[in-house]
């Protein structure tokens, strides 16, 4: 009991898990920048300063700089009460990237109060849930789009596992076995799990219902359904209307909790969601 008593009073400090994102903040540390999929959605420029979107950031951090943010952001009379979880979240894909690993060790040692946060696609779950869990990742957000290799086939260009680059209804087959697997022993590992789906019309429309399902069978706290960015190989799409992403949430609601408020925060995002805060980019 004690354990699950813990477990909600840390749900309650993240914001993106439905705590309260009014007081509540997050720091999310831009230190992995290679990526093992390609996404239709997805575009590589990343360093930007003005854009807010899913992997933007304005600098790319070593863990050694990293750790330094963390400093000062928690030092500061501004944010540092605020701030509840430190989360790596890209640009690009976490467990791609041991940067991810060393960058967590170090906040650890220094801020161990804090919650360990972390968005990934899923590929590398399997192989790395020993890592995460030795670490003590707390919360785990698994980007997931389909659960159709067909469908895959169409929203990823390629997949780069073990060594190979896959394709077409091969590679999605090997993105989303290994998506379900690694959400099942995230939840048998007591990690809080947040399900990201982007809604793309006309390609995974069918997908938003089974996805919600199988999620919540296999352990998810939560689901996020994002409305597509059209750019990319996906800019000619047109993103859903507010109406019919509200309708979804409604509708899946019914399976497992939706989180409603997400600002498909850059992967620097600092402070309240909605209200990130720009720190200073000159060198460390």
């Amino acid at each position: 009991m004690a354990t699950a008593c813990k477990k909600m009073e840390k749900i309650q400090g993240h914001p993106c898990f439905g705590g309260n994102h009014h007081k509540n903040g997050r720091m999310h540390l831009a230190v992995a920048p290679k990526c093992n999929i390609k996404c239709g959605y997805c575009t590589r420029r990343h360093d930007c300063a003005n854009e807010s979107r899913p992997g933007v950031t304005s600098r790319l951090l070593s863990p050694e700089e990293a750790i330094v943010r963390v400093r000062e952001v928690m030092a500061s009379p501004i944010t540092g009460p605020i701030i509840k979880v430190i989360g790596i979240a890209g640009p690009g894909d976490p467990l791609f990237n041991d940067e991810t690993f060393r960058t967590f060790q170090l906040v650890d040692q220094e801020f161990p109060h804090l919650i360990k946060c972390m968005s990934t696609n899923g590929l590398l779950l399997p192989d790395k849930m020993p890592v995460l869990h030795a670490l003590g990742l707390h919360s785990l957000t698994v980007t997931l789009n389909t659960l159709d290799p067909k469908v895959g086939g169409r929203i990823y260009s390629h997949v780069h596992y073990n060594g190979t680059t896959y394709t077409g209804e091969e590679g999605g087959e090997i993105l989303v076995r290994n998506q379900l697997e690694g959400i099942r022993l995230a939840a048998e590992l007591g990690m809080t799990i947040k399900i990201n789906t982007v809604l793309i019309p006309g390609i995974n429309d069918e997908q938003i219902p089974l996805i919600s399902k199988k999620v919540k069978e296999l352990g998810a706290f939560v689901m996020n359904i994002m409305p597509l960015i059209p750019q990319a190989d996906f800019a000619h799409i047109e993103a859903p209307s507010v109406e019919r992403l509200d309708a979804l949430r409604r509708d899946n609601e019914k399976t497992i909790g939706q989180f409603k408020h997400c600002k498909q925060c850059r992967a620097d995002a600092v402070g309240l969601i909605g209200e990130n805060l720009q720190l200073a980019t000159a060198p460390l």
